[in-house]
């Protein structure tokens, strides 16, 4: 199935540099962790009350970064012994927590009604609760897609961007969502489906 989240491997390989950096440095996991929330939350409330055109493109490399510390944090547990349960508590909340911020303001840098935003962390919700599922029922987290976290999280910045270069795409915005609801569905059952068997 096609997902971003394939590329994580890369994605690792061209951190590695950093994330011995930040170990050197006295970094633990649980701060790359807490960082990413909030650096989600400082996004989503510029969101809200900041300069919308910035926001707009700012939100893609907020999304990066973001992917990045997530990226990090557990590179950083598993390659140096530095697991937790704490850890895997923030890092699941953490998620939860920072899709709110990120996304909800959504309605406004994108002049939509909120009740498809409602309707996507909902879905996204619901998608990462899956993937736990699996590793409650037989020890492994899913991250099945399509439109997984990393997925989300490309097609917002691109969206955002689309909306920063005025690219008309109003009239078709709520066909790109349903789409994005229906992947999301697809890739929570998905999810469901392997934790099951």
């Amino acid at each position: 199935m096609i997902s971003v989240y394939k590329l994580k491997p890369k994605f690792q390989a061209l951190l590695q540099p950093l994330l011995a950096r930040l170990h050197k440095w006295g970094v633990s996991p649980n701060l790359l962790t807490l960082l990413g929330i909030l650096w989600s939350i400082a996004m989503g409330v510029y969101a809200f009350y900041g300069n919308r055109h910035l926001a707009l493109i700012l939100l893609p490399l907020v999304l990066l970064v973001r992917m990045a510390l997530n990226a990090l944090d557990g590179m950083m547990a598993r390659q140096f012994n530095m697991q937790s349960k704490l850890g895997a508590v923030l890092n699941e909340i953490g998620d939860i927590v920072s899709d709110i911020a990120l996304y909800f303001p959504l309605y406004i840098l994108f002049k939509m009604d909120p009740t498809w935003i409602m309707f996507f962390l909902l879905l996204s919700a619901l998608n990462e609760f899956a993937g736990l599922l699996g590793q409650a029922i037989n020890g492994v987290r899913r991250y099945d897609g399509p439109m997984g976290k990393s997925d989300r999280a490309l097609v917002v910045g691109l969206l955002s961007l689309l909306y920063f270069f005025d690219v008309p795409i109003q009239l078709h915005l709520t066909w790109i969502w349903m789409l994005i609801f229906i992947l999301l569905l697809w890739s929570t059952l998905r999810r469901l489906r392997h934790a099951i068997n």
